[in-house]
C-alpha cells in the first residue's frame, strides 16, 4: 500500500549521466504515489527532463578541481557549507530516504541523512564506483549497482551491495519494444553519432572525414544524424555537404532515445546511460571511452560490453580517421554481425532497473 505522504529525496549531479536514472526511478515512484523532491546543482532544465520531482532545491556543493591547498580548502568550505544546508533542509522536508546518484553534489544530502538516521542508498551508474561514491560508502545503508560486478566494491562494502542495473527514462521505455532491423540490399543506413549530454568535438573533427572516404555507393545510401557541439555545426553540416552524405546536426537532441531506436549502426562515448540506453534498446556500436576519464570508468563500461559481444571499443588513441573509416565500411558489409551484436546488447539491458531500485527504496522506508 502506498502513501502520497511518504517523501524521498533523490540527490544527483546535474549531469545527464546522473539526472537520467534519477528521473527513470522518481517516475517509476510517482508510479507507486511516492512524492519526490530533487536537489542537484543542475541550472534549469538543460537535458529536457522535465524532472517529475514535487521541488527541485539546491545546495552548496564542489568538484575537487585540483590537489592544491587552495583547490582543497575551497572545496571542503564548499561542502560545508552544503552539509549544513542539506541537513536543515532535511529537517524541513522530512524525507523518509535519500538516494544519491553520484558526483559531489550528493555528498552533502547524503551525509546529512546519515547524520539525521534516515536511511540511505547510493546508486553507482559505472562499472567503476567513483570517487564520491567511494567517499560515501560506508556511510550508506545500501549501495545499488548498474554492473553484476564493480570495481573498487570491496568485501567490506559488499554485505550492503544490491544489483539493480541502471534505470532508463520512459522516453527509452517507449522505444525499448522496436527490433532491429540490419541494413541490406540497397536501402537507406541510419548512422547516429553523438559524444555524451554536451556532444563530442573529437566526433565532429574524425566522423565527417572518416565517412567521406567510404565507397561512393556506400556514401549515398547514408543518413547522418549527428550531435556537435554548437560552435562545431556549421563545420560539420558543410563537410557533410561537400561529400553529398544527408545528414542532420544539431548541438542536443531531445529524442535521442528514438533516434537511437532508428540507428542501424550507433558512434558514442561510453557513458552510463548510453551503455544502459543501448542495451535496452538493443542497438549495436562503435564505443570511443572519453580519454584520460577519472578511473576510466568510460572504458570499463565499454570493455564490460564489447567482450560480450554487443559492441565494438576502440580507444581515442588508436582511433585514427582511416581506421575509423574501415571499421564502419567492414561493420555496414556484415548485416549478420551488426544484427548479432544488437541482440547481444538486448540480451544485457536492465529494462526492470528502476522497478528493482523502486523495490529497494520501498524496503529502506520500512525498516
Amino acid at each position: 500500500m502506498t502513501n502520497v505522504e511518504t517523501s524521498v529525496l533523490l540527490a544527483a549531479g546535474g549531469t545527464g549521466g546522473h539526472l537520467f536514472p534519477a528521473q527513470a526511478l522518481a517516475e517509476e515512484l510517482a508510479r507507486r504515489g511516492r512524492s519526490v523532491d530533487l536537489v542537484t546543482d543542475m541550472r534549469g532544465d538543460r537535458y529536457g527532463t522535465d524532472f517529475p520531482a514535487r521541488n527541485v532545491y539546491r545546495v552548496p556543493a564542489a568538484t575537487l578541481s585540483g590537489r592544491s591547498p587552495f583547490a582543497m580548502a575551497h572545496t571542503a568550505w564548499m561542502l560545508g557549507r552544503g552539509l549544513l544546508s542539506a541537513y536543515v533542509l532535511l529537517g524541513k522536508i522530512k524525507s523518509k530516504v535519500v538516494i544519491g546518484f553520484g558526483g559531489y553534489p550528493t555528498f552533502p544530502p547524503l551525509v546529512a541523512a546519515s547524520l539525521r538516521g534516515i536511511p540511505t542508498a547510493l546508486h553507482e551508474q559505472n562499472a567503476v564506483l567513483g570517487r564520491a561514491n567511494r567517499m560515501l560508502a560506508k556511510r550508506m545503508t545500501r549501495i545499488a549497482t548498474s554492473f553484476e560486478a564493480t570495481k573498487f566494491l570491496d568485501d567490506e562494502l559488499s554485505t550492503k551491495e544490491r544489483f539493480t542495473g541502471n534505470p532508463v527514462r520512459s522516453a527509452v521505455m517507449d522505444c525499448a519494444s522496436r527490433p532491429y532491423w540490419a541494413p541490406g540490399g540497397r536501402g537507406e543506413i541510419t548512422l547516429l553519432v553523438f559524444g555524451g549530454s554536451q556532444g563530442a568535438r573529437f566526433f565532429s573533427e574524425s566522423v565527417p572525414p572518416a565517412l567521406a572516404l567510404l565507397p561512393a555507393d556506400l556514401r549515398d545510401r547514408l543518413r547522418v544524424v549527428q550531435q556537435a557541439r554548437e560552435e562545431d555545426v556549421d563545420s560539420v553540416v558543410a563537410a557533410y555537404t561537400t561529400n553529398g552524405i544527408a545528414a542532420e546536426v544539431s548541438p542536443f537532441f531531445r529524442d535521442l532515445p528514438r533516434q537511437i531506436a532508428s540507428a542501424h549502426l550507433v558512434i558514442a562515448r561510453s557513458g552510463a546511460s548510453t551503455i544502459a540506453e543501448l542495451t535496452v534498446l538493443g542497438r549495436p556500436s562503435i564505443l570511443v571511452p572519453l580519454p584520460h576519464a577519472l578511473d576510466n570508468d568510460q572504458l570499463q563500461n565499454a570493455m564490460r560490453l564489447a567482450e560480450s559481444g554487443g559492441a565494438w571499443c576502440i580507444e581515442q588513441k588508436d582511433l585514427s580517421v582511416e581506421r575509423l573509416s574501415r571499421e564502419i565500411e567492414a561493420l555496414l558489409a556484415d548485416s549478420g554481425g551488426l544484427a548479432a551484436a544488437a541482440t547481444v546488447a538486448k540480451s544485457m539491458g536492465r529494462p526492470d532497473a528502476a522497478v528493482r531500485l523502486a523495490d529497494l527504496v520501498d524496503e529502506l522506508i520500512v525498516r
